[in-house]
């Protein structure tokens, strides 16, 4: 079921600098094309698609950098998206030759659209403002406005004159590592590129729209048995687990080791759990409730650890961590599976950092990543050094890394955690819950796609994957059959 509990506070038109209108066809008032290009992808008209005209502007959800100041000395907790975030109508900008323009079907809500919109811990303007100052193609996303979103499924409707792989009709997901080719800092691994950006928090014209800017090398196949909301949640979380765990720029984890996983039912998490199953390795999955600890389960993660319900408090007080905390956490793992873990899969930062050092085996790896209950991190370092054991950081993945995850979801081998699909115009309501994580897996959101269920067209294999792929949905509606 779609949930829309509200609209977007303060929606209002955008007037950016016109841009230079498209090198291809004309346009048409933004609400006409639009329509046109919706109902040749629900007709299976995708032939068609380059004969409509553009539109002239779309509708995209903003934050506006005349309001970057609107909270200012609240706490992070006070700050609502919900009174930050706006759905405007967005001039359509220019293609560049390596870009595409994507027909949004579906996208979803990541922790960074939370960022965004609380303009924390740096308002995205100030990206937009160094990407304005690379090139002329980059002065288009340097705008009063951002529109966010770093995730995407739906159809290419313009490729640029340089674009090879893809063709105007091909169904796609986008994943968000956008980076510039030209820099030979891009190449070996393009996630060190020293232009390497996060597209949708630092670019503009991201997935939260009916219309996407995006680089062709961002571009992957959308796995077919899957709806346009289940494939529009994967691509920045799985890809980022995938790096994080598998790829040889991350843990690399080998057959039987354990791996400790925060949030193991969340967004991030629950990628985390396939692949350490799928690997072969042993999962230790941290939830926050008893409802997360049977979904996780039902996964196939035997070790599981309610820290709500065992009580954990790894902070005495805001300034003063606990070690008798950390000692009983890491006597719990090891009565689940009778040694501490070899990998540490670490996202919440602050919060967990400490307990994750201390925790981890000796020799062991702390893979870090977003740090989404804070930035500042604490841990006692006796027990890095003395015990040899390694911090390694992680951010999103490489194209390679996207399109192998990417191929693991085509082919049924990890399937989308998508518990709870939001409206368009309801997607502060929906980033206020992944604020508050009070959401499993991942939240979608429906932009041109009118209703959930659309988009399959290899139903024979998604009846062979039922219900995985429904899985966090059906635990969302508390067990009741999937309106998918």
């Amino acid at each position: 079921m779609v949930v829309s509990n509200a609209t977007l506070a303060n929606s209002s038109a955008v007037n950016p600098p016109a841009p230079a209108p498209p090198t291809r066809r004309g346009v048409l008032s933004g609400g006409m094309s639009i329509e046109l290009i919706r109902q040749a992808i629900l007709t299976g008209a995708t032939d068609d698609l380059a004969d409509i005209e553009m539109p002239a502007t779309f509708r995209g959800v903003t934050v506006h950098a005349d309001e970057q100041a609107m909270f200012a000395g609240m706490e992070s907790s006070a700050k609502d998206p919900r009174a930050s975030l706006h759905l405007d109508d967005v001039a359509l900008p220019e293609l560049a030759p390596d870009e595409v323009f994507v027909a949004v079907m579906a996208s979803s809500i990541n922790f960074n659209t939370v960022w965004s919109a609380i303009f924390e811990p740096l308002a995205t303007f100030g990206f937009l403002t160094r990407l304005g100052r690379e090139s002329v193609w980059g002065a288009r996303h340097d705008q009063p406005f951002h529109v966010l979103g770093s995730d995407a499924a739906g159809v290419v409707v313009r490729v640029g004159s340089a674009v090879r792989d893809w063709k105007c009709g091909d169904a796609v997901t986008v994943h968000c590592n956008h980076v510039d080719d030209q820099d030979p800092t891009a190449h070996d691994d393009s996630m060190m590129a020293t232009n390497q950006r996060i597209w949708g928090f630092e670019t503009n014209y991201g997935g939260l729209a009916e219309i996407t800017l995006v680089k062709a090398n961002q571009l992957m196949p959308k796995p077919a048995h899957l709806t346009w909301e289940e494939a529009a949640v994967n691509a920045l979380t799985n890809s980022t687990s995938y790096r994080m765990l598998v790829s040889p720029n991350g843990a690399q984890m080998t057959q039987g080791q354990s791996v400790l996983i925060w949030g193991a039912s969340g967004g991030i998490g629950a990628y985390a759990v396939q692949y350490v199953l799928n690997g072969g390795g042993i999962p230790i999955g941290v939830v926050s409730s008893p409802e997360r600890a049977e979904l996780v389960r039902a996964m196939g993660c035997e070790a599981v650890i309610d820290r709500t319900a065992e009580g954990y408090k790894f902070w005495s007080d805001e300034t003063t961590q606990d070690p008798s905390e950390w000692r009983r956490f890491g006597k719990k793992i090891r009565e689940l599976i009778g040694t501490d873990p070899d990998i540490v899969f670490e996202h919440p930062g602050r919060s967990t950092m400490g307990a994750s050092v201390f925790v981890a085996k000796r020799g062991g790896l702390i893979m870090t990543c977003a740090a989404t209950s804070g930035f500042m991190i604490e841990y006692d370092n006796r027990y890095l050094w003395m015990n040899l054991k390694t911090i390694k950081g992680c951010h999103f993945a490489n194209y390679r890394e996207a399109y192998e995850a990417n191929r693991l979801i085509c082919e049924g081998k990890i399937h989308p955690t998508l518990s709870a699909t939001y409206a368009l115009d309801d997607v502060g309501e929906a980033a206020a819950a992944v604020q508050k994580n009070q959401h499993e897996g991942k939240l979608g959101v429906l932009v041109l796609a009118p209703e959930e269920g659309l988009g399959v067209t290899d139903p024979e294999l998604r009846a062979q994957l039922l219900p995985e792929i429904t899985r966090f949905s059906r635990h969302a509606q508390g067990g009741k059959k999937s309106g998918h």
